[in-house]
């Protein structure tokens, strides 16, 4: 549910692409190192064949060319201006820095709900943050850094990360416009890691983070044809984070293949005293690239919840080829697989998030000195104050249920969250898994995207049943999932989500590779204008 001023007529020539900048996007040749994996990237570096300055510099022309003019992706809200300097440096140290690992010298773009402690902003894409830089880096970017990676800028998002009204637009936000699918730009990017996921689709970076809540890496994983992984509440630091909800949060990789996931997960994940939940990440958290076997399917027990599945043919379709895929390969397909208490989810999830937004929003605001907003009842006025701009479609009644909720301690917070994680997790996916002797559960992950309607918002906020969507009950238990390509439907992206217990990336990762590598689902966007349509860009 992770759901520079911008006016109505920005977002207008958002959804518009002129045919002039169409044609200078796609006479400029791709560069090389767009659709490269980590690994490629890193045995060219080695070589001395590439640097980091080249990358980034080739990375920032694709960028200009693809999101801010032709295709106009809109999907990176913001680059970072010492992007270069730091390659710079990367390259000079490189030869020294023999304990280098696969992330060194590789650009990295954030989610704009991820604070860095430089020139950046880190506004959720919202105008009310945008007055002053976070004081320093979130957890997780400190680990990059000394990781070495290259913190190549800031990406898009659905405002506040969808959690600000029930009518939205995915991938709208004040600060950074409408963000479009690459394969089909009328269609949605979903929401609201959006940016991170249309940036990695469309080669503007290798890899990316984004942040869920409930679907908000998987969803747009799914319908930007590339792998998210939603970890384990715990695993991965919140600290520095914009928040939704402290009993949900998580940020996860976003990468074209599992290889490349699973090396950005290893970089991290791990231990953060500024965030409690992880006091127990450092013993589980590894290098999940040991994990990636291409026989990984044999013997594996997979259950079906057919449960997700119905809503979208596309998906079903998808599924049954997925399914097929993995029978083949050896793995034990029990299928259907009941997961209790589906349906008694929703009601005490959104109790949870009311109540948790309020609190960890304020708690957020008071790390953020240079604001002119303070807490929730603050950024409802701004809203109010700006609202040409900040709710040309939609309003933020989420925001006003949340600023009347009372403190943690209340006993309708506590029991919602006691019922929400007992149904999810103990007698939801544990049941389902004990029950068949499990590794991990399947279902479609969402159908096909829809189109975009910012006037009447999308079908994933609003919670439309045809659409589909897996993400929730592992959302709210606080276990991790993992989405990965697997077809398509009339040219844009279907994947499927695997997801199982507490802690078990490991086996989910295991999963995902040995079918990635022999569905070979992944193909790199078109940049249709509409489905069916003729090209805007070249790949």
């Amino acid at each position: 549910m992770n759901r520079s001023a911008v006016h109505l007529a920005a977002l207008a020539t958002a959804l518009l692409v002129t045919s002039a900048a169409a044609t200078d996007a796609s006479t400029s040749p791709p560069p090389e190192v767009a659709y490269a994996s980590i690994a490629q990237l890193q045995q060219r570096m080695d070589a001395g064949t590439l640097d980091s300055q080249q990358l980034t510099t080739q990375l920032l022309k694709r960028i200009d060319q693809l999101d801010r003019s032709g295709p106009t992706l809109r999907a990176v809200i913001e680059t970072n201006p010492d992007a270069l300097a730091l390659a710079r440096q990367l390259d000079e140290a490189r030869a020294s820095d023999s304990k280098r690992g696969r992330l060194y010298g590789i650009p990295v773009l954030l989610k704009d709900n991820v604070d860095t402690g430089d020139h950046m902003l880190t506004t959720a894409g919202s105008l009310g943050l945008a007055g002053a830089p976070a004081p320093r880096d979130a957890g997780l970017v400190e680990r990059l850094r000394n990781a070495g990676a290259l913190i190549l800028g800031k990406t898009n998002l659905s405002e506040w990360a969808n959690f600000r009204s029930s009518h939205a637009s995915s991938g709208w936000s004040a600060r950074g416009g409408q963000t479009r699918n690459p394969y089909v730009l009328d269609r949605n990017p979903c929401g609201s890691s959006a940016g991170s996921a249309a940036a990695v689709a469309a080669g503007l970076a290798t890899v990316a983070i984004g942040s869920e809540t409930d679907g908000s890496i998987i969803c747009p994983a799914s319908m930007n044809g590339i792998v998210g992984i939603k970890p384990t509440l715990g695993l991965v630091s919140r600290a520095g984070i914009v928040p939704i909800s402290h009993s949900q949060d998580t940020a996860g990789p976003m990468a074209r293949n599992v290889a490349d996931a699973a090396a950005l997960l290893s970089v991290i994940a791990g231990s953060d005293p500024r965030d409690p939940a992880t006091a127990e990440a450092d013993r589980h958290a590894t290098d999940y690239s040991r994990f990636l076997d291409p026989n990984g399917l044999k013997g594996k027990r997979i259950g079906v919840v057919r449960q997700f599945a119905g809503a979208e043919p596309n998906a079903d379709r998808v599924l049954d080829q997925s399914i097929a895929v993995m029978k083949a390969q050896g793995a034990i397909i029990i299928d259907p697989v009941t997961v209790p208490h589906l349906a008694e989810l929703g009601a005490p999830q959104m109790t949870v998030l009311l109540y948790d937004f309020k609190h960890d929003i304020n708690a957020y605001l008071a790390t953020r000195q240079g604001l002119g907003v303070k807490t929730l009842a603050d950024l409802i006025a701004f809203n109010r104050a700006h609202a040409s701009e900040e709710m040309p479609w939609f309003g933020q009644e989420l925001f006003e249920q949340a600023e009347q909720k009372g403190p943690l301690s209340d006993k309708a917070y506590t029991e919602a969250l006691a019922k929400a994680k007992r149904l999810s997790g103990p007698q939801g996916i544990d049941a389902a898994l004990k029950a068949q002797h499990l590794d991990a559960l399947l279902a479609p992950s969402w159908g096909p995207a829809f189109m975009t309607d910012p006037l009447l918002g999308d079908h994933i906020v609003s919670g439309d049943p045809t659409v589909g969507g897996a993400s929730q009950p592992a959302a709210v238990a606080g276990y991790p999932s993992m989405t990965v390509p697997a077809g398509f439907a009339h040219g844009l992206p279907v994947g499927i989500v695997l997801f199982g217990a507490k802690w078990s990336e490991p086996t989910l990762i295991t999963i995902a590779y040995g079918f990635e590598q022999h569905a070979r689902a992944w193909q790199a966007p078109q940049f249709l204008d509409t489905i069916g349509g003729k090209p805007l860009a070249s790949p």
